[in-house]
């Protein structure tokens, strides 16, 4: 058998060593987690975090960020200045060295950055290996040095001393490398929000960023209140329980804790949690701390003041987070993340500096402020009240789904596969939508469920009034996954739920409040990437047996401008070869006036009718078109179109979702007032 293997030359000569930033530029996605529009932008992450880590050690207080017209940015701050004198091991200035050499950095070590977060020390050569142009400016021990690179991080030359220098700090201006990138059209709002947050996050720092692409557009940020102001803008358009905000900053050991608290009359907690400025979105060991924590304080407070009588009376975590709005930031020596992305703190000291801190604190906040802490206790009261009704009307749900079994919801038309990873829930609005897609479905892998209506707008409603709507109560049987303390993923039925509604004012409305549920209740789904909506067409163009359809205006034009080309070019065929016939007939002088007065007849019928034979149809709902349309322009895999929801902030959707769907008027009326202008379309 062994006569039979195919001899394969393995030797040395295929084992290829990637010199300096060569890895980088070979497999970009390891360092920056991927090549789009997230790659794009960490570059800036990664040079303005390196400005930020200056200010968190104490060394800047002013920070500028500069989009070019031309595609590049700079990030300059008015730090220490990197260091220029020779590096040791490498023999190249430190300049060069920490932007060419991978893993180089002060942060290692040494005690030059006792709090930092790009602890993996790739950031700003990863920058220089993935742009065409990178350029260098340090202002240091009364000097101005400089060094460009090109091309994926090459030396153009040794640093170089440009001139006397008052200031000190270091400016980074690079040019993202388009062949390494799908995308390098920075994003003006995505860069101002992360501005933002870092300014939140350091108070006594301004930061600001001026956009030369749009006449020099600029927007400065400065937080006396840091995170404490946060909190504050996170609850602007909600109604507030306690007007003080609890706010607390100590030093735990190695760990500086800071905290900021405030409840508000939502029925979600968010709690944004930083270690050393980086956001963990999935938590960690400080937000164990900060929970259990605050959840003691007020049951502590709620005993002995009287609001409870007993222990077996306590107030639960969910009960104490319904309606919390915090801010919690850890900086720590030596943070441990769980994950290359970084978003869990794995620290297990954390978890009792931050616990230590808050117990004390906000107990003291609790004794000082009778008031505040009455307004909150009852705010907790009453989500304990709510959580067990929600069990009950929760336990109807699941009793109902378990008694259904096989069958399920009676308006539910299921698919015959069982295979969640290969079946679809299409939600439609109303039976018209509905009888159409039952027809004209795969009954394989896809299921329908119809609604009736508009459902229950989920924003201002707990999970018991919730689970009282019968048409979420059929959805959620449908999906099998539970609600609620019972909710597990993992059993759900299909791994595509695609919203389907008409391309109308009402299915926008519908689409919104279905958009509303799964953000608030079942975020899992989307984070999975279960979650889509369906984009039927708007337009049917016809000619003859042939038919086109256009999913927008533009795409309806553009079919026209080439159906009319064609019969623009067509006319011309016709006329030329009426010209070739006269011209061999050679007609006499008396009938000249003949074929002028038929060019006319043509010229006439053509221009009447700009495109003979074209009809256009605008859908106004699913249910106009036929199953085989339905098919064939929405549900089949090989033609259709889907938008995939994802949470790419969640806190800016959760702001978006409590200023469009909650109680408040004011904040709604300024956000429709202040976008209506870019408002196109709105009945489509």
């Amino acid at each position: 058998m062994a006569n039979n293997i195919k001899k394969d030359s393995y030797d040395a000569s295929k084992i290829q060593v990637l010199e300096g930033l060569e890895a980088v530029r070979k497999r970009p996605g390891m360092y920056i987690g991927g090549t789009g529009s997230e790659g794009l932008h960490h570059l800036v992450w990664e040079v303005l975090d390196n400005a930020i880590d200056e200010a968190m050690a104490g060394h800047c207080d002013n920070i500028e960020v500069v989009i070019y017209a031309d595609g590049s940015l700079s990030v300059n701050d008015n730090g220490r200045g990197i260091p220029i004198d020779k590096q040791r091991q490498t023999g190249k200035s430190a300049l060069e060295t920490v932007l060419t050499v991978l893993h180089a950095g002060g942060k290692f070590g040494g005690g030059e950055y006792k709090v930092s977060g790009g602890l993996h020390g790739v950031g700003v050569s990863v920058v220089n290996a993935l742009s065409t142009h990178l350029k260098a400016e340090v202002a240091k021990d009364g000097f101005l040095y400089a060094q460009e690179y090109k091309d994926g991080g090459k030396p153009v030359s040794a640093v170089k001393k440009i001139g006397p220098a008052k200031y000190t700090g270091t400016k980074i201006t690079f040019t993202p490398d388009p062949e390494v990138f799908e995308t390098v059209e920075w994003n003006y709002r995505k860069i101002l929000d992360r501005i933002r947050q870092r300014a939140y996050l350091n108070k006594g720092v301004k930061i600001k960023l001026t956009d030369e692409r749009d006449s020099g557009k600029t927007y400065s940020f400065y937080f006396e209140g840091g995170i404490k102001s946060y909190v504050a803008h996170m609850n602007r358009s909600k109604e507030i329980i306690n007007d003080k905000i609890f706010y607390v900053e100590k030093q735990s050991g190695t760990t500086i804790v800071e905290v900021a608290v405030q409840y508000t009359d939502d029925y979600s907690e968010n709690v944004q949690t930083f270690a050393n400025n980086i956001n963990t979105g999935d938590g960690g060991t400080h937000l164990t701390g900060f929970r259990t924590s605050i959840t003691r304080s007020i049951n502590d407070y709620a005993r002995k003041n009287g609001f409870i009588k007993d222990s077996k009376d306590n107030l639960t975590g969910d009960d104490v987070r319904e309606g919390l709005s915090a801010v919690l930031s850890v900086k720590l020596p030596d943070p441990q993340f769980e994950g290359q992305t970084k978003a869990k703190l794995g620290n297990p000291e954390v978890q009792n500096q931050v616990g230590s801190v808050m117990s004390e604190y906000f107990s003291y906040f609790l004794e000082e402020n009778p008031n505040e802490a009455k307004r909150i206790i009852g705010k907790c009261l009453l989500s304990a009240r709510a959580r067990v009704a929600a069990r009950a009307a929760r336990d109807t749900v699941v009793r109902k789904g378990v008694l259904e079994g096989m069958t399920l919801p009676g308006k539910l038309a299921d698919c015959s596969s069982k295979d969640p990873s290969q079946s679809e829930l299409y939600i439609v609005e109303g039976d018209s939508a509905g009888g159409s897609a039952k027809q004209g479905r795969d009954r394989m892998f896809q299921a329908i469920l119809p609604l009736r209506g508009k459902i229950l707008n989920v924003e201002r409603a707990r999970l018991d009034r919730m689970l009282s709507s019968e048409e979420i109560k059929i959805l959620i049987i449908a999906m099998g996954a539970g609600i609620g303390e019972t909710k597990d993923i993992s059993k759900m039925r299909y791994h595509r739920i695609v919203i389907m509604t008409d391309a109308d004012v009402d299915g926008a409305h519908i689409r919104t409040l279905l958009l509303t549920f799964y953000y608030r209740y079942f975020p899992e789904i989307i984070e999975a990437g279960y979650l889509y909506i369906a984009q039927p067409p708007l337009f049917k163009v016809e000619k003859g047996k042939k038919a086109w359809y256009a999913y927008n205006d533009a795409q309806k034009e553009e079919i026209l401008a080439q159906l009319e080309k064609e019969a623009a070019g067509l006319k011309g065929k016709k006329e030329e070869a009426k010209s070739e016939e006269v011209h061999q007939d050679e007609l006499a002088e008396e009938v000249e006036e003949e074929p002028v007065e038929n060019e006319e007849n043509a010229e006439e019928e053509v221009s009447d009718i700009k495109i003979p034979g074209v009809k256009v149809q605008r859908y106004k709902g699913l249910g106009e078109m036929n199953p085989s349309q339905l098919w064939e322009t929405t549900m089949d895999p090989e033609h259709r179109v889907f938008l995939q929801v994802t949470i790419d902030d969640a806190e800016k959707a959760n702001e978006v979702f409590s200023v469009l769907m909650g109680d408040v008027v004011e904040p709604r009326k300024k956000f429709i007032q202040t976008h209506a202008k870019n408002v196109k379309n709105l009945d489509v």
